[in-house]
């Protein structure tokens, strides 16, 4: 749909079609929480990295397989559990899928010897969403 505003051309997508909700669904998929989830963590104190990981970070690496039907966030620092859930369940809205955040300490995220979950996520593909160098 289009309109006019004065030398502003508007346009409206229109959701009555039948390729409107898997477009939708794509674009979710391919960006949404990279959009929507670092301005939700970054203000939260405590938080020194952030990834995405799972199958959204695989999706988002070119790796085959399923359409995600949830996201996996990773947090390293010391952020409050329920600061961070908060702000997973403010992306669910938005996202319109679960989110989940494990948070790690900065030692165990660093640690030479690094538990079996650790390695397993650092293994696989991550998408950055805050970094140390945030700061810098």
């Amino acid at each position: 749909m289009e309109r006019r505003h004065g030398n502003l051309r508007l346009l409206r997508a229109d959701t009555t079609t039948v390729i409107a909700g898997p477009l939708t669904d794509l674009l979710a998929l391919t960006y949404g929480p990279a959009a929507v989830l670092p301005p939700l963590f970054q203000p939260i104190p405590g938080i020194e990295e952030a990834y995405i990981y799972g199958s959204w970070a695989a999706r988002h690496a070119h790796q085959p397989g399923p359409p995600p039907q949830d996201v996996d966030v990773l947090v390293v620092g010391s952020a409050d559990d329920d600061t961070l859930y908060d702000a997973a369940r403010t992306a669910e809205r938005t996202l319109g899928r679960e989110v989940n955040v494990t948070r790690i300490s900065s030692e165990s995220w660093t640690d030479s010897a690094p538990d079996p979950f650790v390695t397993s996520v650092r293994n696989k593909p991550l998408y950055p969403l805050i970094s140390k160098e945030r700061d810098s």
